[in-house]
């Protein structure tokens, strides 16, 4: 296989290709005895040595299990997650870790339905749209849809918060992968709004300057009443837990949750949509 030099330093994606290279040469292997051991093709380890090809969740841990760091500091997986959550803005890893664990869930959100309220085929058509842009890579596009249902997963647990959201109504008005997909993502929505622990509000256009808030924002509350606040531009995310910031932002949402539809005229709204009338 053709071996360019890669610099390590040039990104995370080639320095973990230069390690998995590294240590593919200390046990005296070729890429074809590393693929046999984790699994893969010759073609696909040369592509990820020479930083051509995005590595994923499967092949970090196929890995781990050829070169014996499973669990360790050094494992690949490990590795891999820093890079995946590098692609991330700026304070969203951390923000993921307290909603796993929140009490209190409030969102905010204009032009798309919030990630945790996605249909998988709704969150693929934006980021296979992404793909289509050259953003991010085919490889990028899956973990970004894997890494939302890990989010989902882990707000179904046993004991689930109490989800707030409100959308502004270009959420429900904008088309996202077409006539089924919008109908698929309409219909959970309203399944959304009937289970015990959520409230979902929908802020019409016709509120006009009364929106409170201009760009998404997630507020989450802890056991311990600690209120986090996320909110990110095009290309920085902010993370705060000061309460002289955060306070604030949960008076701005709570009113525009007095200005925002109720649960039930929300629903008929997306309903109406359902069924195609204005």
């Amino acid at each position: 296989m053709n071996q360019n030099e890669l610099n390590p330093d040039a990104s995370p994606q080639a320095a973990y290709g230069a390690r998995l290279r590294r240590l593919r040469k200390e046990r005296g292997w070729t890429q074809v005895d590393l693929a046999r051991r984790m699994g893969y093709s010759s073609v696909h380890i040369s592509g990820v040595e020479n930083g051509s090809k995005f590595p994923t969740t499967r092949l970090s841990r196929s890995a781990d299990v050829a070169f014996g760091l499973v669990g360790t500091a050094d494992a690949f997986e490990r590795e891999y997650r820093e890079i995946k959550h590098g692609g991330l803005l700026e304070g969203f890893p951390e923000y993921v870790k307290y909603e796993g664990r929140a009490v209190e869930i409030r969102q905010f959100e204009v032009g798309i339905v919030p990630g945790l309220l996605q249909t998988p085929e709704y969150a693929r058509a934006l980021a296979d749209s992404a793909v289509r842009r050259g953003a991010i890579t085919p490889e990028q596009a899956d973990e970004r849809v894997s890494f939302l249902a890990e989010r989902q997963a882990a707000v179904k647990r046993p004991h689930p918060p109490m989800m707030f959201v409100t959308m502004d109504e270009s959420c429900i008005r904008r088309p996202v992968g077409g006539a089924a997909v919008m109908e698929a993502q309409l219909a959970h929505l309203t399944e959304f709004a009937a289970l015990p622990n959520t409230l979902l509000q929908v802020a019409p256009y016709d509120i006009g300057e009364r929106r409170t808030l201009d760009r998404p924002v997630n507020l989450l509350m802890l056991s311990d009443r600690t209120i986090i606040f996320y909110a990110e531009s095009q290309s920085q995310g902010h993370l705060d837990r000061e309460s002289t910031s955060v306070m604030p932002v949960l008076t701005a949402y709570h009113q525009l949750q007095a200005e925002a539809l109720s649960q039930a005229a929300s629903v008929a709204m997306i309903e109406q949509l359902r069924k195609g009338t204005p």
